[in-house]
């Protein structure tokens, strides 16, 4: 079956070349304009710009200028300007997540196994080089096929069975990737917060690549980039998901600039954007984002004191009370946006811990039921989140078509009679202390890791240790920075840890159910089972629990079905084996995410679901859409 997909009905196509001279020049490039530095808005904008429907996203059109403040805790946060700026070869649109052609004009999917891909004409990168599908070719040929800049091959998602696309130019605006099997997570993956970039701006790198470059001037050139190789330069001048190179063109409405420091970074508008408003003229409307650098734990008090226009990163629910009452002292709003993971927050035991002992215990079903029946979960949502959360496992949420109220509870129930007949049943006796013993005859002394940026997770692992101590186990919490939480878990070293579930709680059937099977490294439960898969068996272990499995083997039912009714199948056994086994213990879901907004930014959703994939955070409702009126910083209603 083949599908055309161009723009969704709640967009439409406004042709500048049609109406000359309809839209204004953007004040601030005005001057760039008259010198010369600049075409005018008609040569920067493709021939067919996006042109965003704002009656259908609640939005009004708005008026250029200003600085929008938002507060990061470090360096690459600099990548968060790239999920919110959100332009995507294909993305989301709000509400229902269908797809639509964003930065692309059209793309053509026949049975999920050939996409084609065709380019807006008179796109342009942020330096206003042509955008062509000469930076897919460049991309595929000489970076994903590159033994020296991809050890690993293309990416995993690019790889059916094995099997790389085959991938044609058409032309110098299309492309097209054809496999054998359907390859229903592409598109996906390109719409993702962090998305899979399957272009690059060839007319940078190729000077800094070996197939290009004359020996002499490459030599200078790593020399004077102070890297071992020229791969190792290539590699660190190409990413565009971080937005951490100046000079690195880009296809976002904001870029890095130059003049960033330790503790703030600048991003300016892309002169080249290709949205525009329903009256044609270009996006964003706000000229330049700031990002200031706070510690983590400052950053709800700095968000109270009215530092910043629009956040949501780093605050939590424990931080609402706080930052209603400082609404009577500063000019902002704090609006509750409903999150849509399969669990806000979750234990993850390591099926790959290098610690024997705990390892065989964890990959015992009746442990890890035992573990969930000892958390009470009812006293956790009315403690921390006022009863106004989810409780229940890691699954898929009750606006899910696929929910079963069954998979939100089984062996969810706050149980510890029964906890603790299973820990009987396992074998595992008390000592004098009350605590169990492990096989080895080592105290059952469990420590979870957490990255330490909220003390909302170690204020609910406080509620956790008392009823677990109640059923023989204690536990202690060990914070750490994101990178070496994350590094410790893959290498075996944690026991357990804490973070967020599921990533889409409103999961469909024809949505990939990647994340409730062994798919990718960053799944805690099972790293080393996901990095087997997701480099085709070259790094981490091969998968060795049955129904474990069974989920791998679900997801390739999922993958090569060709009607939605199968798809559904293999969705409802995957959640019924992910209930059973408790591969992690979800605690509670659909908890009210606070976002602070200034008074004079415009555009912001009063209502919305806070998500990152998909989402993108803020970035599916386009931020490049949002503006400021000052004459509402003083006197704005209550939302």
């Amino acid at each position: 079956m083949k599908h055309w997909f161009a723009l969704p009905l709640f967009l439409t196509v406004f042709l500048m070349t049609m109406v000359p001279g309809f839209a204004a020049e953007i004040p601030s490039l005005e001057e760039r304009v008259a010198a010369g530095e600049l075409p005018p808005m008609a040569d920067r904008l493709p021939e067919m710009p996006l042109t965003v429907d704002f009656e259908a996203r609640g939005a009004e059109l708005g008026q250029y200028g200003g600085t929008l403040r938002m507060l990061m805790s470090r360096s690459k946060d600099t990548r968060q300007m790239t999920v919110y700026g959100y332009a995507r070869l294909v993305s989301y649109q709000p509400g229902d997540y269908e797809f639509f052609a964003d930065i692309l004009e059209e793309f053509i999917v026949e049975d999920e196994r050939v996409f084609t891909f065709i380019l807006r004409r008179n796109h342009r990168w942020s330096d206003g080089h042509p955008f062509t599908a000469e930076d897919f070719r460049y991309f595929w040929e000489d970076v994903a096929n590159n033994p020296d800049l991809s050890p690993a091959g293309p990416p995993s998602v690019m790889m059916v069975d094995g099997e790389a696309p085959l991938f044609q130019m058409i032309d110098e605006r299309t492309v097209r990737y054809s496999w054998s099997k359907p390859n229903p997570d592409f598109l996906p993956a390109l719409a993702k917060a962090s998305p899979l970039y399957i272009y690059r701006p060839a007319h940078y790198l190729k000077p800094m690549h070996a197939a290009y470059a004359k020996p002499d001037e490459m030599a200078k050139r790593v020399e004077d980039a102070k890297q071992r190789n020229w791969a190792a330069m290539h590699n660190k001048m190409d990413n565009l998901y971080r937005m951490d190179n100046p000079d690195l063109p880009v296809l976002q409405p904001w870029r890095v600039t130059g003049n960033a420091n330790s503790t703030r970074f600048r991003f300016e508008r892309n002169p080249y954007f290709h949205r525009v408003d329903p009256k044609g003229r270009q996006l964003p409307y706000i000229d330049e984002v700031i990002f200031d650098i706070a510690s983590p734990g400052l950053i709800p008090a700095k968000a109270g004191a009215g530092d910043t226009d629009l956040q949501a990163r780093y605050l939590s629910f424990d931080d609402y009370t706080f930052l209603k009452e400082a609404e009577d002292r500063f000019p902002f709003r704090t609006r509750l946006w409903r999150t849509a993971k399969g669990a806000h927050m979750a234990l993850f035991p390591n099926l790959n811990a290098v610690d024997s002992a705990w390892r065989e215990l964890f990959r015992d079903v009746r442990f890890r039921r035992a573990l969930s029946l000892a958390v009470n979960r009812y006293e956790i949502n009315q403690v921390i989140y006022y009863g106004l959360a989810y409780e229940g496992n890691n699954t898929v949420l009750p606006a899910s078509p696929l929910y079963r109220k069954d998979y939100q509870t089984r062996w969810a129930t706050f149980d510890l009679k029964q906890a603790n007949a299973l820990l009987d049943e396992i074998g595992l006796k008390r000592g004098e202390d009350g605590l169990r013993l492990l096989p080895d005859g080592r105290p059952m002394e469990l420590i979870v890791e957490t990255a330490g940026e909220s003390t909302e997770q170690t204020d609910v692992l406080s509620l956790i240790h008392d009823s677990w101590l109640e059923a023989g186990i204690k536990i202690f919490t060990r914070p750490s920075q994101r990178n070496v939480f994350r590094n410790r878990i893959f290498s075996g070293e944690t026991l357990m840890s804490v973070w967020a579930g599921a990533e889409n709680g409103l999961a469909t059937a024809l949505n990939s159910p990647q994340d409730f099977v062994p798919y990718s490294q960053q799944q805690l439960q099972w790293p080393k089972w996901g990095q087997f898969i997701e480099t085709g068996g070259m790094s981490g272990e091969a998968t060795d629990m049955g129904p474990a499995k069974r989920l791998e083997e679900l997801y390739v039912i999922w993958r090569d079905a060709s009607t939605r009714s199968v798809k559904k199948g293999a969705w409802e056994e995957i959640l019924q084996i992910n209930a059973d086994q408790v591969f992690t213990i979800g605690l509670v879901s659909g908890v009210l995410q606070p976002v602070v907004v200034s008074n004079a930014l415009q555009n912001v959703p009063k209502e919305a679901v806070y998500n990152w994939d998909p989402g993108a955070h803020f970035g599916v409702y386009l931020p490049d859409t949002f503006w400021f009126d000052e004459t509402s910083a003083t006197n704005a209603s209550a939302d």
